[in-house]
């Protein structure tokens, strides 16, 4: 399983499910949109009462939170959700699922940020066969 997409895909949610509410639900899903929230509440849901737990992994969720761009946040994040995930194999199983459950559904659109460094541009931009996908 790829933590850092977990993580790629809670950052920009986690400042709205550490502070839920009408007000986060309705920024948050005009944010990542209606799907993407839902799995993003779901993926969350599995991992907090084990985030809760661990002090380190609840402060680096936090920071996150706080500042959802940041890399070296976000890599803090990472370790923390990886050494959970890699405790509990059933959790990571139940995570997998939901991740994999939109790549399932034919015609969803799943969206993809690149970033170019130096001199990258991106070369091609299409359709992705979810079959070909993996976490």
């Amino acid at each position: 399983m790829d933590i850092a997409l977990i993580v790629k895909f809670l950052a920009p949610c986690l400042p709205f499910l550490l502070n839920v509410g009408n007000k986060a639900i309705e920024g948050a899903s005009q944010k990542v949109g209606e799907d993407g929230w839902n799995k993003a509440k779901a993926i969350w849901a599995k991992l907090l009462p084990k985030v809760e737990a661990k002090e380190a992994a609840k402060e680096a969720a936090a920071d996150v939170a706080q500042n959802p761009d940041d890399e070296y946040l976000q890599a803090s994040l990472r370790v923390q959700i990886k050494k959970i995930l890699d405790s509990d194999t059933a959790l990571a199983e139940e995570i997998a699922k939901i991740l994999q459950a939109s790549a399932d559904k034919p015609g969803d659109n799943i969206q993809v940020n690149a970033n170019a460094y130096n001199d990258s541009t991106v070369k091609q931009v299409g359709k992705i066969d979810a079959n070909q996908v993996s976490f």
